[in-house]
């Protein structure tokens, strides 16, 4: 009988945590790539626009292109390789992304762009969802958030190292050797992963209709809504930060990848200490988390004058970016036996997030609200996702009632 996604497996010597180890850096180096793409792209905003002849709202749709193609990627792809072994999965979704990537090095145009960028996005969510099942069962299940928030360093890794190189080489050279970098990134994910990832065989009685079961439970859809409204004061404030720095603090382009570094390393430590508090307090640690967003993006428009003071915003902003690593085991403890869909489909709401934040923000650039305006919506989408949790909350509380009256 197959142990369930969230229980530890078995050690099979006393070198099993070594192992489990090796097969989680293998899994976060697929994040770094994955993280690349997804935040180089915000901050090579700039230099491709302008090299497509575009403006910056315009170009921002690109952003939401990658976010709708893992909106859409994540549960088709997870549902229709129900019955596939999980390690063949990984290797051919990282086969999949280095290669749209690497197409989009050459693409001539911005429809061939967006075209591109919404191809990149399929496999992000179903690897991400796929990993962390991964990762969760080689561990005991008290540290199930750590185990996905060492592979989630990955991600945050590149928002210290890949994205601010990415950004130096698109000025320094061209906003296409960004995406290369990428395209090599899933190349040596691909074979780390079929090197290192253990060879199970699918769950039994594993089924695109078992997966699709996730979507009858409330819980799920209530998670999933927080996570995709309330992360997208994040993307609203990290897709424009590049044009606030050059249009508004007035820095020069040597500066931005500094910043970039300092969001990245806020990132990265959240993604240490909010799941060990996660692992205690899971869902206070969730409306913290969102409150946090709140009141850090809310301060956005009054620190972007001062390239210090913005630097400082920026890393107390990212910490919140965790929270993709706290609602993806909450989503596993609601959805029951469909984990592997749930899982997934975090992905797709938290990319829900990146096209929702970018849009909305875009929107208020583009009306006359200024570069900074970002900040209150991202502010506002934060209180939204905590409303949202909020009520998930209730719920919980009231079914508990219920089940203690009967």
């Amino acid at each position: 009988m197959a142990l369930p996604a969230t229980q530890p497996a078995p050690s099979a010597s006393p070198r099993a945590p070594i192992r489990a180890g090796w097969v989680i850096f293998a899994l976060a180096i697929g994040a770094f790539a994955i993280g690349t793409a997804e935040f180089a792209t915000m901050s090579l905003l700039p230099y491709f626009a302008q090299d497509l002849g575009i403006d910056a709202p315009t170009a921002g749709h690109v952003i939401s292109a990658y976010a709708l193609g893992v909106v859409v990627g994540a549960p088709l792809l997870t549902v229709l390789a129900a019955r596939v072994a999980r390690r063949t999965l990984l290797i051919a979704l990282m086969g999949l992304f280095a290669l749209f990537n690497g197409l989009c090095a050459f693409a001539p145009s911005y429809h061939a762009l967006l075209v591109l960028r919404f191809l990149s996005g399929l496999p992000h969510g179903a690897y991400f969802g796929i990993g962390s099942l991964v990762a969760v069962s080689l561990v005991p299940h008290s540290r199930r958030n750590q185990a996905v928030g060492r592979m989630f360093l990955g991600l945050t890794v590149a928002t210290i190292i890949g994205v601010p190189f990415a950004n130096w080489l698109g000025h320094a050279l061209s906003w296409r050797w960004g995406f290369g970098l990428v395209s090599l990134s899933g190349l040596t994910t691909m074979g780390l992963v079929a090197w290192l990832a253990p060879r199970t065989p699918p769950a039994p009685g594993a089924s695109p209709w078992r997966e699709l079961g996730a979507l009858k439970h409330l819980q799920v859809w209530l998670t999933l809504a927080a996570g995709a409204v309330g992360f997208g004061g994040l993307f609203a404030v990290y897709t424009y930060l590049a044009d606030v720095l050059l249009q508004v603090t007035r820095v020069s382009p040597d500066t931005l990848p500094l910043v970039l570094a300092v969001f990245g390393i806020g990132l990265t430590l959240g993604n240490i200490l909010v799941p060990w508090l996660a692992d205690k307090a899971l869902m206070p640690t969730a409306g913290g988390l969102l409150l946090w967003s709140a009141a850090t993006t809310a301060l956005f428009p009054l620190t972007a004058g001062n390239v210090w003071a913005l630097s400082i915003n920026v890393f107390f902003i990212a910490f919140s970016g965790a929270l993709g690593t706290v609602l993806q085991t909450r989503l596993m403890d609601v959805a029951r036996h469909a984990q592997g869909l749930a899982a997934a489909l975090n992905h797709s709401a938290f990319n829900f997030a990146n096209a929702l934040g970018p849009l909305l923000g875009g929107m208020a650039i583009a009306n006359g609200y200024g570069w900074t305006s970002p900040g209150l919506v991202g502010s506002a989408l934060a209180l939204a996702g905590f409303a949202i949790l909020m009520v998930s909350v209730a719920v919980d509380r009231s079914r508990r009632q219920i089940r203690a009256a009967a």
